[in-house]
């Protein structure tokens, strides 16, 4: 597929973004290569999840303590605790999806908008998008809110995207599908949550992190609330030095989850010393 009829292709030549994706690609060799990875993988995925769902709870206005989020059990008495409760769902479910993103992203996000809202759904505005008319709750984002028809057009062209697959860098195309996810907010709820696990399931699916170790959402709530937004008015604005700038943005998360998963090996290789 050419950069002509491949649009992510092409957004990978905006200035910055190969060294980004170069970055990226190089930290997470890196810690691929931890000899704790050798004998200890499984233990690392699960440390990742439960680190990106506590991230991304965070960036969500829940910015719970790691040790609250691991000696929690009792997840929807209160607004907080329901959304670290669907962010850890979000990461558990996440790699149960895997197989069915490629042939239908639009069903994998109805999917994990059915499972962010738990036993909080509330009729038939859970697990699709909104129609015209229909409320978003989604505190932490101000920018414009995309009509309902726009909302459907721009999904089935994300959608399209993705089955069809193409040249572009796992980054880019994770930073593409939280960016208009996050810019779109087709759910009434959630939809920040979603967006960052469905950046998750591109990284993973994609070959970039198959085990799961790079936590993402670990790096967006490090950069913190305001760095996040900057960087996504960037998205929503088109231009190329906008886009650039997300991009950057998410690799540096990226990043930032592959410190956080190195650290993780460090203490599990002092431990067994």
């Amino acid at each position: 597929m050419s950069s002509a009829s491949d649009p992510l292709a092409a957004l990978a030549g905006l200035p910055g973004v190969a060294e980004s994706v170069d970055s990226v690609r190089k930290a997470v060799d890196r810690v691929y290569g931890h000899r704790v990875m050798r004998r200890r993988s499984a233990e690392i995925t699960s440390e990742a999840a439960l680190r990106g769902a506590r991230g991304s709870a965070a960036l969500s206005g829940a910015d719970w303590a790691l040790e609250e989020v691991r000696r929690r059990t009792d997840f929807g008495s209160e607004p907080e605790a329901r959304t670290v409760g669907a962010a850890l769902r979000l990461t558990a479910e996440a790699g149960q999806l895997l197989s069915i993103w490629r042939q239908s992203p639009l069903r994998v996000l109805a999917r994990l908008h059915l499972v962010a809202s738990g036993s909080t759904a509330e009729g038939d505005v859970v697990g699709r998008p909104r129609l015209a008319g229909e409320s978003v709750s989604e505190p932490l984002v101000e920018s414009p809110l995309p009509g309902a028809e726009e909302v459907a057009g721009r999904l089935d062209g994300l959608s399209r995207l993705v089955i069809a697959g193409g040249s572009a860098p796992a980054l880019v195309t994770a930073a593409v599908v939280h960016g208009e996810l996050l810019a779109l907010r087709p759910f009434a709820s959630y939809n920040g949550l979603v967006a960052r696990a469905a950046e998750r399931i591109v990284l993973i699916n994609s070959g970039l992190d198959p085990k799961a170790i790079c936590p993402a959402e670990v790096g967006h709530a490090e950069q913190g609330r305001a760095a996040y937004l900057a960087a996504f008015e960037g998205y929503v604005s088109g231009t190329a030095e906008g886009m650039a700038a997300w991009f950057a943005h998410c690799g540096r998360a990226v990043e930032l989850g592959v410190r956080e998963s190195t650290a993780v090996c460090e203490a599990m290789q002092r431990g067994a010393a």
